[in-house]
């Protein structure tokens, strides 16, 4: 793990990573790039079962890229990258979230990346987190929850990506390695190390069993060290 990357870090250290709570004062609960808002009432298939629900709506803005990219159109059907990233944002936060516990209202959570430099999903995922603990805890503190022993959300969850480039396993690759990539992976886990989601692809050639281990417990370490960021933005 001794190798230097282009921005000086060591193959198995994370960006400085700052998360932000209360970035915007209308929503329930805000980390900086990510915003939960409370509504009273769950889709349609899901009404009288006394359970809530947690989704999630992904974008960049068109300036968080060198070359401005086209807004997408407000109403219009997203691009088939913005799905997948919002639907793995959306199940990533289910599996940490008590959907009984949080009763028959959703959670909704925008996230909009202002500057994008690799890793844009992954970052999503653990602000999201932290924005939904905030809007959980004000729930609590208005009293549309109660506080019992049954926590909604279970537990902590954060996200990174992996990969390796020039045959070096990385932790946390910025566009310019993700670009060069010989293999990537974006690894969802929980506070107690269940993997929730695990992305990788071989992108210019296939990796071993062996790579693939080495590059989970990158992702281990590095999630790990974000969950000091979100205690530290949820007071924990």
């Amino acid at each position: 793990m001794a190798a230097l990357r282009i921005d000086g870090r060591m193959a198995d250290q994370l960006r400085p990573v700052r998360i932000t709570p209360g970035f915007q004062q209308f929503p329930a609960g805000s980390a900086l790039i990510c915003a939960a808002s409370v509504e009273e009432r769950v889709p349609p298939w899901l009404l009288g079962q006394g359970k809530g629900w947690v989704t999630a709506e992904y974008s960049m803005l068109p300036s968080s890229t060198p070359t401005r990219s086209q807004r997408e159109g407000a109403g219009s059907k997203p691009q088939g990258r913005t799905q997948e990233i919002q639907r793995l944002v959306g199940r990533s936060l289910r599996a940490v979230v008590d959907l009984e516990a949080l009763g028959e209202r959703t959670i909704a959570v925008d996230c909009d990346v202002i500057e994008a430099d690799g890793g844009t999903r992954t970052a999503s995922i653990t602000g999201a987190i932290v924005a939904v603990g905030l809007a959980v805890n004000k729930l609590q503190e208005k009293g549309v929850i109660k506080r019992t022993g049954r926590s909604v959300l279970k537990q902590l969850l954060a996200a990174v990506s992996v990969g390796i480039v020039n045959g070096v396993p990385m932790l946390d690759l910025n566009y310019s390695e993700d670009s060069k990539a010989d293999a990537d992976c974006n690894v969802v886990m929980t506070q107690a190390g269940w993997l929730v989601e695990v992305q990788a692809t071989a992108e210019r050639k296939p990796f071993s069993r062996d790579e693939l281990d080495t590059l989970l417990s990158l992702a281990n370490k590095g999630i790990n060290e974000l969950m000091k960021a979100q205690r530290e933005a949820l007071n924990l």
